[in-house]
């Protein structure tokens, strides 16, 4: 078969890819062909998404990609992070720079939601886990405060699918980023209406929903134009990253009552999850607080977010400002040589959500919790990434507990799955092994269910080509350490009930 092209457009929170998947009939590689920086720009007092700058990025990589493999370009597809939205006019106006999920302005909405409608309510009709991030939250606040803007909207896309309208002219909002909005029903299988007319905001400007895979028609004149490209499709894969991300997981799909395996979508955020054949929308599952996002062929993601990596990158970048700069492999170099199991931290407490100082909120909790203040670097990051993981295995036993069905192996993806240290203190607090890789899951998740779409490939053999086209690294829990995580996990788990108690 000669080898066939197909381009992912992977969005994060700290740094964009335009990616070209190489696909020979038997296995794929994955080729970056373009990156980019991303992050919040302070405006004012609120953090918003410089979206112009990101699609001059992504045609900047496009025209990369023209030069380098020209006609065996198939089809393009777009992934990027959830909850996030752009408003547009019915001229197709954006309305206003796109609001970040970490601006300030939605906090103690949660709470004020609840009240308004109730929790149980909520929860029965959208599956999704409360967090002051989620679209409804931003939508009720930027309601409120700009009625303007929602006046002149003709229309709201997730920020992945404003960039599919960009080069396809299709207006649409994907499933699997669909049901981060906490105002899909995944049971209706569509728009929340009546949770939203219950909040009075207006949903006649919500899109059609399409399925991942969707052809959107192909690749506009102008963007042709501009970067070199052929006619190829546009392709929405899962639109959300970690949906993609899943997708690239190098597993087969599990026989019997329910998954046998996790994974650990390991980035800014942890998102620690199984994949299940129905919502699952348990009053437990509510006070648990997870969260039903969508997959593909109709599944769904039964997950918790852990704050992540955020926690790591926070640190470095408030080193830095000190002026001790660190490489990445440097703080986990120096957090391999601390003393373990010093201070712990609740990894999703609200003020590592976005603090201005990551040093200082972390010494700030463990001062409260009366632990020892961690005061270098080394011990800051050992802090980070024993606490990652110790509350990683406080989630899958949730997992177990919601599913009824032991979980065998955690496969940790993306970019976190290098961090080969968080690895192993991972394998060793789940007590079970852990298969890292691969790094490029999300793009490798996008690519596959673009060639599905074009027939390059079958319905089921998406893991088996991951398993295929990756180097994997596996990692077993050490006995001679078994039991220090053992008292460590104790400890954690006490540290928390402790904590939300007072």
């Amino acid at each position: 078969m000669k080898e066939r092209c197909y381009l992912a457009v992977d969005l994060g929170a700290e740094s964009g890819r335009v990616m070209a998947g190489l696909w020979n009939g038997t296995s794929l590689r994955v080729e970056e062909l373009h990156r980019f920086p991303n992050g919040p720009v302070d405006v004012r007092g609120t953090l918003r998404w410089d979206l112009l700058r990101l699609w001059s990025e992504i045609l900047t990589g496009l025209g990369v990609a023209h030069k380098k493999y020209g006609d065996a370009i198939d089809s393009i597809g777009v992934d990027g992070w959830g909850l996030d939205y752009v408003l547009m006019s019915k001229s197709d106006e954006m309305l206003g720079l796109p609001f970040c999920y970490r601006d300030r302005r939605t906090e103690g909405l949660v709470e004020e939601i609840c009240s308004l409608v109730g929790k149980d309510e909520i929860f029965a009709r959208t599956g999704t886990q409360f967090m002051e991030i989620n679209t409804l939250c931003q939508w009720l606040i930027h309601f409120r405060r700009s009625p303007e803007i929602f006046a002149a909207a003709d229309c709201l896309l997730m920020i992945p699918d404003w960039i599919n309208w960009a080069l396809s002219g299709k207006k649409a909002v994907e499933f699997t980023n669909a049901t981060t909005t906490q105002f899909y029903d995944p049971e209706k299988r569509g728009w929340s209406l009546d949770l939203l007319s219950r909040l009075r905001l207006p949903s006649g400007i919500l899109p059609s929903l399409i399925s991942p895979g969707t052809d959107l028609g192909k690749l506009l004149g102008e963007v042709r134009e501009k970067t070199g490209l052929g006619p190829i499709r546009v392709i929405a894969p899962a639109t959300h990253d970690t949906g993609s991300a899943v997708v690239g997981v190098p597993a087969s799909r599990s026989e019997g009552r329910g998954p046998n395996w996790a994974y650990i979508s390991s980035g800014t955020w942890s998102l620690v999850g199984v994949e299940i054949e129905a919502p699952l929308l348990s009053r437990r599952a509510m006070e648990l607080n997870f969260t039903n996002e969508g997959g593909i062929d109709r599944t769904f993601r039964l997950l918790k977010n852990v704050m992540g990596l955020w926690l790591l990158q926070k640190l470095r970048a408030r080193l830095d400002e000190a002026g001790s700069h660190h490489a990445y492999g440097d703080l986990v170099g120096l957090a391999a040589a601390a003393e373990p199991f010093r201070s712990l931290i609740d990894p999703d407490d609200h003020s590592f959500l976005n603090p201005r100082d990551m040093v200082q909120a972390i010494q700030t909790f463990c001062t409260m919790t009366n632990q020892p203040v961690p005061d270098t670097a080394s011990r800051l990051a050992r802090c980070i990434l024993e606490s990652l993981a110790l509350k990683y295995s406080v989630v899958l036993d949730s997992i177990e507990e919601l599913t009824g069905t032991k979980i065998e192996t955690v496969h940790i993806v993306s970019g976190g799955s290098r961090n080969q240290l968080l690895n192993s203190f991972t394998s060793s607090a789940c007590n079970r092994p852990v298969i890292a890789g691969p790094v490029e899951a999300t793009a490798i998740g996008n690519i596959l269910v673009q060639a599905r779409a074009c027939g390059a490939l079958g319905t089921g053999q998406i893991h088996e080509v991951v398993r295929n086209s990756c180097d994997l690294h596996i990692f077993e829990p050490q006995p001679s350490e078994s039991a220090s995580w053992e008292n460590a996990r104790g400890k954690f788990r006490e540290f928390l009930d402790w904590w939300y108690r007072v």
